[in-house]
């Protein structure tokens, strides 16, 4: 829940309220009781997260996690088939070369 702040337009009291986000706005001023009380546009308070546990990562959204996973596994299939044909060919040149020399 956030804290408002508000201001009396005819004794001029400042104050802040907690309240709830769907609460309407207070209208009657604590201090002279007239009813010129109005909320103040603030930026509010940021977030601000402290610790070692809390990376850039940890908040991705999830259609990037899809794709960053469907990218690793594109280039885990791409350097295992490389790899499959790389060994083949040396497996083809050993045979070839020992059928020649026989």
């Amino acid at each position: 829940m956030p804290t408002y702040e508000y201001v009396c337009d005819a004794c001029e009291h400042e104050m802040e309220e907690f309240q709830s986000i769907t609460a309407k706005p207070l209208k009657k001023c604590p201090e002279c009781g007239k009813m010129k009380l109005r909320r103040l546009l603030g930026t509010g308070g940021g977030f601000i997260f402290k610790g070692s546990g809390f990376y850039l990562t940890d908040y991705r959204s999830d259609s990037y996690k899809k794709g960053a996973k469907a990218d690793k596994e594109a280039s885990s299939k791409s350097s295992s088939s490389s790899g499959d044909k790389s060994s083949s060919k040396s497996d083809s040149k050993k045979s070839s070369s020992k059928s020649k020399s026989d």
